[in-house]
């Protein structure tokens, strides 16, 4: 008996894990699509509009580009410079976990 409860327990841990994996893929997924590039890009233009009108610049239009410019430089150089620091950290990870002195 006890080792049906403990296999029901582990089933459901890992049912519980799948749908865990699920919601964290969908979160990614949604936050490296172009739905959400554009979203963004077009709340970002908006507000930047709405705050340079509002002050009183002259071609508020063109100076609402630059966060805009800005925010999607940041999402097309962020991910290599990521990858590369992870590819960094990985190996020196794997250098201290062969260095007996390190613990």
């Amino acid at each position: 008996m006890k080792e049906e409860e403990r296999i029901s327990n582990l089933e459901s841990q890992l049912a519980t894990l799948i749908q865990r994996n699920k919601r964290v893929e969908g979160d990614k997924a949604w936050e490296t699509s172009g739905t959400r590039l554009v979203v963004v890009i077009t709340i970002t233009y908006l507000v930047a509009c709405s705050v340079l009108w509002t002050i009183g610049a002259e071609r508020f239009w063109l100076g609402a580009l630059v966060p805009v410019v800005g925010f999607y430089l940041s999402t097309q150089t962020l991910p290599p410079l990521k990858r590369r620091w992870l590819q960094r950290r990985e190996s020196k990870v794997n250098e201290d976990s062969c260095d007996p002195s390190v613990k």
